[in-house]
């Protein structure tokens, strides 16, 4: 009886841990996505962030504006995502013991990792905006 209890606890502990990882991987992967987006728009967007700077707009505002874009586009997936996995959870209930399937805490606690990703993954672009020489991001366009 034990030997049967094992092997199934085997099976579901297995594809748990494949499901970790495959969350693992769709966050590096969705910063990695984040933080491409944010710089290419500051890549795009050089010549007016030289513009702004010239006409005494202040690096912590440009940070702000570029970040707070980041937080949007992260805002939008995390709603969509909390939708569908409040959907999808429902045929996930067979892999889950003792926790229901609308865990509060897990509810609350993935939308505050993907945020400060998200906040990570467009501060970096957003500081390399905001260090912009208004004369070389003038003069090269």
């Amino acid at each position: 009886m034990a030997e049967i209890y094992g092997q199934s606890l085997a099976r579901t502990s297995f594809t748990m841990v494949m499901l970790g990882i495959a969350g693992a991987v769709a966050l590096v992967l969705g910063i990695i996505g984040l933080y491409g987006v944010i710089s290419y728009a500051v890549s795009q967007r050089r010549r007016e962030i030289g513009i702004r700077l010239a006409l005494g707009a202040q690096q912590v505002e440009l940070r702000r504006m570029f970040v707070r874009s980041g937080l949007v586009l992260a805002g939008i997936g995390v709603g969509i995502g909390l939708a569908a996995a409040g959907g999808l959870m429902r045929l996930m209930t067979s892999l889950l013991f003792g926790i229901s399937p609308l865990d509060p805490i897990t509810f609350a606690a993935v939308p505050v990792v993907l945020v400060a990703a998200a906040v990570l993954a467009s501060y970096v672009p957003a500081r390399r905006a905001a260090a912009v020489d208004p004369v070389e991001a003038l003069r090269a366009e």
